[in-house]
């Protein structure tokens, strides 16, 4: 009885594994976070967001100038519906469609929020990131990640210093 009883649950726990593992994680865009990170208590990383250049680059795409450059550039499409443009202007245009016009969102930096965006998950560091946060762990990091889209981008100069200045985000009182 004891075998039997050990093999169900070393059973059930390998299911389970490998349900969490195979899991796949989904964006949800934007709003969905807006509903948290809006608060002066997460000090307002949704508001620093949507002031930022980052929430209005697919809207820079319908411009007269965007027009012009990709015309230059011999493109034969759109720039909003171009993959050389949406790359960094709507970087999770491939995987997420629904939320192309949301521009350079929290999860092209942060990962797919479905599994990660309840309360109860977002309040343990840990579980979050099991479920699919991505935390960058230095300046470092994040530069790299910034400069897959602002290396030498339309010949326009990076600054990542001045940059995050910018955009930073993070909780009053954490690291």
């Amino acid at each position: 009885m004891k075998k039997v009883l050990l093999v169900l649950i070393t059973l059930i726990t390998f299911v389970f594994l490998i349900t969490l593992s195979s899991q796949e994680f989904t964006y949800v865009g934007p709003n969905k976070c807006k509903v948290c990170h809006r608060a002066e208590k997460l000090g307002k990383q949704f508001i620093i967001w949507e002031e930022s250049k980052h929430s209005k680059s697919f809207k820079a795409l319908t411009s007269e100038k965007a027009q012009e450059v990709a015309k230059a550039a011999g493109m034969g499409t759109k720039p909003t519906e171009n993959p050389e443009c949406l790359k960094c202007h709507s970087p999770l245009f491939k995987k997420a469609s629904n939320i192309t016009k949301e521009g350079v969102t929290c999860e092209f930096c942060h990962g797919p929020g479905s599994s990660y965006k309840k309360l109860s998950i977002m309040e343990n560091r840990e579980a979050a990131v099991k479920n699919g946060l991505i935390i960058h762990d230095s300046s470092e990091a994040i530069k790299k990640l910034c400069l897959t889209c602002h290396k030498d981008s339309q010949e326009k100069s990076f600054d990542f210093k001045t940059s995050w200045e910018k955009i930073k985000h993070p909780v009053p009182g954490k690291k």
